[in-house]
């Protein structure tokens, strides 16, 4: 039966040793928290780290540790030495990945000796899940810690089935750009075959990234590289709904509500519970509580701020500076503030057991959560889930990705002191009614959605695309069709071979002019040529002279132009009839100022066609422009007997009687041929495919969307075809 594998850098339990004694308890943070809820099912394999250096332990240690964890807690532990943590936790995930995908770039530290402890530590984690995955198992990885990882894991077992969740932020291009390492990083997770994230905006983030990095488009979700397909999508993760939507009924949450309720008589509550960490605005907010309570005295010794800040990365030197400054700002603001019988900041530097936890909950009239950035929040959800039929109120940053799920909470910029200031008013004096209302909107959301359902989601993503992918498989041209199509050949006496140049026998090149045949090339057309029984066309948009300049000396037949102009071999090229120029002092304005209008492209004037480029434009702007250019064209060319072609990053006007089906029907109807193939990458191809006969193969090069019988995933292969049918 096939195993659920979860890689993540830590397990969901820590292992400490104390007085030589080793003690398991779960570990801290929201992902592990989460993974947790997913239960201890057998059929739910853990790898990760364990808590604990290996250099620091002896072989003993090692061995318990690694009985009991996969013993109890079904979990396999990734061994880390000191130095690893060192470089490869401490520095290159919280150095550089952390900052920068928070939107700190200041705090990054480009360092390639770190980076190249990240790739180590990937590859160690690589050996554990070689180590324990089989063939039909689903390996789930998560977060920024193992971006490599689902490459990895690809090239050795290249069917896996890989799943790839993002638990922080994907930040804009223009701040993922300053990566020095960002196409090995978008390359690491494009081996997964689903890639997931918290938001809308992480995931446009990551695909834009892609598409201006590697020059790979998305459609409807699927990317694809390197003749994968990859499926980006948004899961926001929930929580485990049931355990804090009955927290107050737990007999453990009510004892200790009512010692905390003791200490609390009388004041209205704000709760702010977070990890100590730069992200997340601790200090704007205890500024802004500040400024609520110089602003409107009348709270004072009325309210109450319980500040939780769990410890994070303590041995991080702007973590520890971090602290100075939350220290400072709380006995600056009590020292100033509070009376003999009145502190106005409670403040907890430490983690809180499930129960304590839920009843601060409990207790609380709003919960205060302004992070700068953060991936999610899980903390809005259980204090949601926590007043389920209660008032209280949440007030969350806009910066969130929680907040996209949660517009009944008051919503705020976290960088504005005084709107921050503005909403704890606010909440403070909202009527209970309308709390309870707010509140059971974001119930009845939170409870369809909770861990189970996420993950759920996520896995019947991940079968899908599985699904959508093997659908490709078959089409592919291998195993018994291409043994047919080989054995059809050679048994024909008359073959003929309709080949498109650019994108099919060579690959697309960012300069049109790159793309000469090369030698190789030139030699398997002379082979194919050289068989009296085959009829070669090479067909293409370019110009005659062009293609006379390439294909001139073989005994090729060739379509210039989109078909505008032919050449069957041994004759001289000929023109479709009826053709004219006189649109083009119509339309070659339009096409220069988009050309000018969009950086980077250019526009080609061919004998009887006008073509826009904008393969080398800013691909935004170009993907804008192009919108543009297209409503404009189809507007304009309704009367004239024209065709708008759109091909792979070009945009193309010629005549309507202009197509390489047209022109290749000249050859179709010349004569019975036993053996036809024809080959081509892109949309203008799609019409002479639909027009061959059904014994006929057709080829589309690469995984796409396609009405041919078959494709191949590049130039490369079908050459590979070709050289061995001509042998």
């Amino acid at each position: 039966m096939a195993n659920l594998i979860l890689v993540s850098n830590r397990l969901s339990v820590s292992v400490e040793k104390r007085k030589s004694k080793l003690e398991f308890k779960p570990s801290m943070g929201g992902l592990a928290t989460g993974l947790s809820s997913l239960g201890q099912k057998d059929r739910i394999l853990r790898i990760g780290w364990s808590g604990l250096a290996v250099d620091e332990l002896g072989r003993e240690d090692r061995r318990e540790i690694e009985t009991t964890l996969k013993r109890e807690y079904h979990s396999i532990p990734v061994e880390l030495t000191r130095e690893d943590l060192e470089s490869f936790y401490y520095g290159f995930c919280n150095n550089v990945i952390w900052p920068l995908f928070h939107y700190f770039p200041s705090y990054t530290t480009y360092d390639n000796s770190l980076w190249e402890s990240y790739r180590r530590v990937n590859s160690i984690y690589l050996e554990k899940v070689l180590e324990a995955a089989g063939p039909e198992d689903m390996i789930w990885i998560h977060d920024y810690q193992l971006m490599l990882l689902p490459a990895l894991i690809r090239e050795k077992f290249p069917d896996a089935q890989i799943g790839f969740f993002l638990h922080i932020p994907f930040p804009s291009f223009e701040v993922f750009r300053l990566l020095p390492w960002r196409t090995e990083i978008l390359t690491g997770l494009l081996g997964a075959d689903l890639i997931g994230f918290h938001a809308y905006d992480y995931a446009r983030h990551f695909i834009s990234s892609v598409r201006r990095l590697l020059g790979v488009e998305n459609n409807m979700g699927y990317v694809r590289h390197e003749q994968r397909l990859s499926r980006v999508d948004v899961f926001p993760m929930g929580i485990d709904y049931k355990k804090y939507s009955g927290a107050l009924s737990n007999s453990g949450v009510q004892r200790e509500m009512n010692s905390a309720a003791r200490e609390l008589q009388g004041l209205k509550v704000i709760l702010s519970v977070d990890r100590l960490d730069y992200t997340k605005g601790i200090p704007e907010r205890l500024k802004a509580y500040e400024l609520l309570l110089e602003n409107s005295p009348e709270y004072r010794e009325k309210v109450v701020l319980l500040l939780i800040a769990v410890p994070s990365r303590t041995r991080v030197r702007r973590y520890r500076a971090l602290k100075r400054e939350i220290d400072e700002l709380i006995s600056t603001i009590n020292g100033k503030l509070g009376t003999i019988g009145w502190v106005p900041i409670h403040y907890f530097y430490r983690g809180f057991s499930f129960e304590r936890l839920s009843a601060f909950y409990g207790l609380a009239d709003v919960l205060l959560v302004t992070p700068l950035r953060d991936g999610m929040n899980l903390v809005a959800k259980e204090f949601v889930a926590t007043h389920r039929d209660t008032g209280g109120v949440l007030i969350l940053s806009e910066t969130a990705g929680s907040a996209r799920e949660m517009g009944e909470a008051l919503l705020i910029n976290p960088n504005n002191r005084e709107e921050i200031a503005s909403a704890l008013k606010t909440a403070l004096e909202m009527d209970e009614k309308e709390q309870i209302e707010r509140n059971a909107i974001m119930n009845e959301r939170l409870s369809r959605y909770d861990i189970v359902a996420w993950t759920k989601d996520f896995l019947n993503k991940l079968i899908q695309v599985r699904e959508v992918q093997e659908g490709y498989q078959v089409k592919k041209l291998a195993g018994d069709l291409k043994s047919e199509l080989v054995a059809a050949y050679r048994q024909a006496e008359r073959r003929l071979i309709i080949l498109d140049y650019d994108g099919t026998l060579v690959p697309i090149r960012a300069r049109p002019q790159d793309a000469a045949p090369d030698p190789e090339l030139v030699d398997l057309l002379k082979r194919l040529a050289a068989d009296p029984r085959n009829d070669v066309v090479v067909a293409s948009g370019r110009r005659r002279g062009m293609m006379s300049g390439w294909f001139g000396n073989m005994d090729l037949s060739l379509i210039a132009c989109h078909g505008a102009w032919f050449k069957p071999k041994g004759q001289k090229w000929q023109l479709i009839e009826g053709l004219n120029n006189e649109w083009k002092e119509q339309l070659l304005p339009i096409f220069e100022l988009f050309k000018d209008r969009t950086p980077g492209s250019t526009v080609e004037e061919k004998e009887y066609a006008l073509a826009w480029h904008f393969r080398n434009a800013e691909p935004e702007l170009a993907a804008l422009r192009a919108g543009e250019f297209k409503d404009i064209l189809f507007s304009v060319t309704g009367d004239l007997n024209l065709d708008v072609l759109e091909g792979k990053k070009v945009l193309e006007v010629k005549h309507v009687n202009v197509s390489k089906a047209n022109a290749a029907s000249l050859w179709l109807s010349r004569e019975n041929w036993q053996f036809i193939l024809a080959a081509g990458d892109d949309s203008n191809d799609e019409a002479l495919f639909a027009q061959l006969p059904d014994t006929a193969y057709s080829i589309k090069i690469g995984i796409d969307i396609f009405e041919a019988r078959a494709y191949l995933e590049s130039s490369t292969q079908l050459r590979q075809l070709l050289d061995e049918i001509v042998k």
